[in-house]
C-alpha cells in the first residue's frame, strides 16, 4: 500500500508504516519530529495538536492510512527557519513553564489567528478550549496570543532568530 503524505510542505512515504498507527507516533518515532507531544492519548488535552490541512487536529487520533493526501504541518513547520508571531510572543510572555503542551498551544493559537486576525477573549477561549496547560500559563497564553495578533495586524510575518532574546548565563 502506498501513503504519502505532505508534512511540513515536504512529501513524505509512509508506506513501511502500519496504516493503524496514530500520525503523533509516525511523526515522533519514524520522521523524528518530536515537537508534537503524547499527553492523554485521548484527544483531549491538545499537546498532540498539528494542523491537519490547516486546521487544528489531535496527532494521537489520526490513523496515518487514513491521511493519504492530506496537508500536515507540525510546530517544526509552522515558520521553518524563522518564528511564527506566535512562537515569538510565547518567549516574548515567558508562556512555558514546564513547557509540555507548548507544541500544542502555539499551533491551536497560530490556526486561531489565521482565521482570525483580531480575537475577542471568548474567540481565545473557544478556539483555545481543550489545550490543557498542567502549570495553569492561561493568563500568559491569552496576553501572548493578543501580542501576536498586534503583531500580525502591524505587518509582521515571521521574525528572523538573531530577533530572539537569548538567554544569558548568570554567573555566580
Amino acid at each position: 500500500m502506498t501513503l504519502n503524505l505532505i508534512i511540513n510542505n515536504e512529501s513524505r512515504d509512509l508506506s513501511h508504516i502500519d496504516p493503524d498507527m496514530p500520525l503523533l507516533w509516525a511523526l515522533r518515532d519514524h520522521l523524528g519530529l518530536v515537537g508534537t507531544k503524547y499527553g492523554c492519548g485521548i484527544a483531549q488535552c491538545g499537546a498532540c495538536t498539528v494542523w491537519l490541512d490547516d486546521e487544528p487536529a489531535r496527532a494521537c487520533q489520526l490513523p496515518v492510512g487514513q491521511l493519504e493526501g492530506k496537508s500536515i504541518t507540525t510546530v517544526e513547520g509552522l515558520a521553518a527557519d524563522a518564528l511564527h508571531p506566535v512562537q515569538q510572543a510565547w518567549i516574548d510572555h515567558d508562556v512555558a513553564q514546564c513547557g509540555y503542551c507548548q507544541a500544542g498551544q502555539i499551533m491551536s493559537a497560530a490556526a486561531l489567528l489565521a482565521r482570525n486576525p483580531s480575537p475577542s477573549d471568548e474567540d481565545i477561549d473557544v478556539a483555545m478550549a481543550g489545550n490543557i496547560c498542567r502549570c495553569g500559563t492561561y493568563v500568559r497564553i491569552r496576553k501572548a496570543i493578543r501580542a501576536a495578533s498586534d503583531a500580525m495586524g502591524a505587518g509582521v510575518a515571521f521574525y528572523e532568530p538573531a530577533d530572539t532574546p537569548v538567554l544569558k548565563e548568570v554567573s555566580s
